[in-house]
């Protein structure tokens, strides 16, 4: 009995093994669904009262659910729109045409032309000193909190996006004159787009820059590129990893709400940020005055959704519970619900989530370090 038990395993693990290998890594797009229609949008009072999460499988007309991952790449494109169209704003599609992308010794320089006007983008690169070119590369937005020990004992490449070249930064103070701000010098229309839009914008045009230079030139291998961020920039790294399927891996640290803590279950908490308390540079300002309160439970979507448009790639997010303010709580239902989309597909070990206490805001404990260094090596470095 046992050794027929054993056969059947090894079956059924040979064909989720298959089942893996047809499904992408990363992609060489940075929007493989850009050509599908966007669903219909409801204005905001037309919407249906819904306090449940969302299933991230489910057409956004209600005609039934995604049945295997061919559908996939159409589903993600119309939670993409739905976001944007609610919530961030606009991201522009950018032309291989419009970037002008060089190196200087080892800094990387983006020019971005739309008509006549051109925003220059620009970040170090700073090269691992072992292991062989092209190497793997993590983002750090705004900069990168992951601990030294892990990044230079593996042969990676780092980059800080340097994300105020695109749109400064606001938590209720500062300059939020948003007609200041370069990205708007290129898209005066979008004036009333958040940050976290633009900011994304920002960090696929430097991988428009890789991807046109190319390995021999940068030392960068593409295909092998992560992003991350803590706090306000895990948001941002959420966000820019979801929004660009270049990202082969994205590790959002401690994002708090707005980041993958669903809007819906962070009403139901207290002294957690939700979509009420939260920074209004960041996000569209309709999102407050059509969703605020208990409105929140017309959104015809919700941040399970957000995570779940990283996959098939790989996902990690990791909480820190002694911050009350970043809602663990709801960060942990939003990723069960988001895993079961890669769970559809065979594929549940490419995300993980690790809330751990007992220490700073931003300060990764030794506990952590296995999960990290283990996504790392799997999805960057192509180790098992």
């Amino acid at each position: 009995m046992k050794k027929t038990l054993s056969i059947i395993f090894l079956a059924l693990f040979a064909v989720t093994l298959s089942a893996q290998k047809k499904i992408p890594f990363v992609y060489s797009q940075e929007n493989t669904g850009a050509s599908y229609p966007a669903p219909e949008m409801p204005v905001a009072d037309k919407l249906p009262i819904r306090k449940e999460l969302p299933n991230p499988l489910e057409w956004s007309d209600g005609s039934g659910t995604v049945q295997n991952f061919s559908e996939w790449e159409r589903r993600r494109s119309e939670i993409a729109q739905e976001i944007q169209h609610y919530e961030i704003g606009t991201k522009p599609a950018v032309s291989s045409e419009q970037i002008h992308a060089r190196m200087s010794n080892d800094t990387l320089i983006v020019d971005v032309t739309v008509g006549d006007s051109t925003i220059t983008l620009s970040s170090a690169i700073t090269y691992p000193k072992e292991g062989k070119a092209p190497y793997a590369l993590i983002i750090g937005t705004s900069h990168n909190s992951l601990p030294a020990e892990i990044l230079f004992r593996n042969p990676i490449a780092l980059m800080t996006y340097n994300e105020k070249q695109v749109n400064g930064y606001s938590q209720f103070r500062g300059n939020t004159d948003r007609t200041t701000y370069p990205f708007v010098h290129l898209y005066p229309e979008l004036i009333n787009n958040g940050a976290y839009s633009e900011w994304a914008w920002g960090l696929s045009r430097l991988i428009d820059g890789l991807q046109q230079l190319g390995p021999k030139v940068t030392k960068i291998d593409v295909k092998r590129i992560g992003v991350t961020g803590c706090s306000y920039a895990g948001k941002m790294a959420l966000f820019c990893g979801a929004f660009d399927e270049r990202v082969a891996l994205t590790i959002a640290q401690e994002p708090g709400g707005g980041g993958a803590a669903a809007w819906r279950v962070s009403r139901t908490m207290e002294d957690v940020e939700n979509l009420d308390k939260t920074d209004y540079h960041w996000f569209m300002e309709s999102l407050k005055e059509n969703f605020h309160e208990d409105n929140v439970y017309k959104l015809p979507y919700d941040h399970n959704e957000l995570c779940a448009m990283v996959c098939p790639r790989a996902l990690l997010i990791l909480g820190n519970p002694d911050y009350k303010w970043l809602a663990d709580e709801s960060a942990r239902q939003s990723f069960e619900s988001a895993q079961t989309v890669w769970k559809k597909f065979g594929i549940g070990d490419r995300t993980a989530i690790s809330i751990v206490g007992g220490h700073g805001h931003c300060q990764l404990p030794e506990s952590q370090f296995p999960i990290v260094e283990d996504f790392i090596k799997r999805f960057l470095l192509k180790k098992q």
